[in-house]
């Protein structure tokens, strides 16, 4: 939603600390009449991430709709352990609502458990943990749907045949994985793609320098190579950075999740004919809601569960304890100039 969107640039990181209320003091205790504050903390795989910062201005634009107090904490870059730490230290604040994209859906286990042991809800977004850890998964869109719709966009533009291969973000992130398996799947079985071959795969670890290199790398060692999958903003917009550059600009297509805002000038200058994404924010903004359901009782993750998400109305909790967001959008030189995110 354009409301939610337009925070993008107003969101404020923490990177080392958390807002977090002072669960020691006394101001939630019966007989006072005050209310404890509703403390939720937001933990993305890694902070001063274009994607990540529109993801958080939806989840602060939410959490100030509830009334509750908002913060984030996270790594600075994204690995698999980085995220452990924080954890502990929201569990040990006495966070209320924890908000978590996983870097490894079962290296967070342990610290989650222990925070939900302490009384935490733990809402996974945009990279679910494993299943046992959390009470629910806030998904941008079916994971299918993500990955078909980059297929047919690979597909469209080398003409249905060729060498193509992909650049992800880090090698656990669940999302990422979800996608490429589902990718593999669709190439292998669909008759349609029998001619499309995928030479490699590799990651970018969502740093820009290393995903520049890593198409670099691809490159090079596939000197036949008519197309490159990147389901990942930092390394859609890395690539496109290189190939705008180089011979290759217009000659090697490049499909994938990309914000507008950075792929703008690369759809114009004909680097990209067309990429796909969401509106990040609405995941930051309904997780925040699932949040408070969670806490007040509204939910408890089970199958066929509703709650209220303000302006995005009514969501509803699925198999796997999954909350859809909704579907992706193709963004080409058409329309491109209507999204500001």
């Amino acid at each position: 939603m354009a409301t939610i969107a337009a925070l993008a640039t107003t969101v404020a990181l923490v990177a080392t600390g958390c807002a977090a209320a002072t669960p020691g003091d006394d101001a939630g205790s019966e007989g006072d009449g005050a209310t404890e504050a509703l403390t939720i903390a937001f933990l993305p795989k890694q902070l001063n991430n274009p994607y990540t910062d529109v993801v958080l201005s939806g989840g602060k634009a939410g959490t100030d709709e509830i009334g509750g107090e908002y913060s984030v904490v996270g790594p600075l870059e994204a690995s698999a352990s980085s995220q452990v730490s924080f954890i502990n230290t929201l569990t040990q604040q006495g966070t209320k609502v924890i908000v978590i994209a996983a870097n490894d859906p079962d290296a967070v286990g342990p610290a989650l458990e222990e925070a939900r042991a302490a009384g935490a809800k733990i809402v996974a977004f945009d990279s679910d943990t494993n299943p046992d850890y959390r009470d629910v998964f806030i998904s941008q869109v079916v994971s299918k749907d993500v990955a078909l719709i980059q297929v047919e966009q690979i597909a469209e533009q080398i003409g249905g045949s060729g060498e193509i291969a992909i650049l992800s973000a880090t090698a656990n992130a669940t999302n990422q994985n979800e996608w490429i398996k589902f990718i593999e799947e669709e190439l292998a079985s669909n008759p349609d793609y029998a001619d499309i071959t995928l030479v490699a795969k590799v990651y970018g670890d969502d740093d820009d320098a290393k995903s520049f290199q890593e198409a670099q790398g691809l490159l090079s060692a596939y000197p036949n190579l008519k197309g490159i999958i990147s389901p990942t903003t930092v390394g859609i917009a890395a690539t496109a950075r290189y190939l705008s550059t180089t011979d290759y600009k217009g000659k090697v297509a490049l499909v994938g999740l990309g914000l507008p805002n950075e792929m703008r000038e690369f759809v114009k200058d004909g680097t990209v004919k067309e990429f796909a994404l969401w509106d990040p924010a609405q995941l930051g903004y309904v997780a925040a809601f699932a949040g408070q359901a969670l806490v007040d009782g509204t939910i408890t993750g089970a199958v066929g569960d509703t709650f209220m998400a303000g302006e995005l109305g009514e969501k509803e909790v699925g198999e796997g304890g999954i909350v859809i967001v909704g579907p992706p959008t193709r963004f080409n030189a058409d329309n491109i100039d209507d999204y500001d995110f």
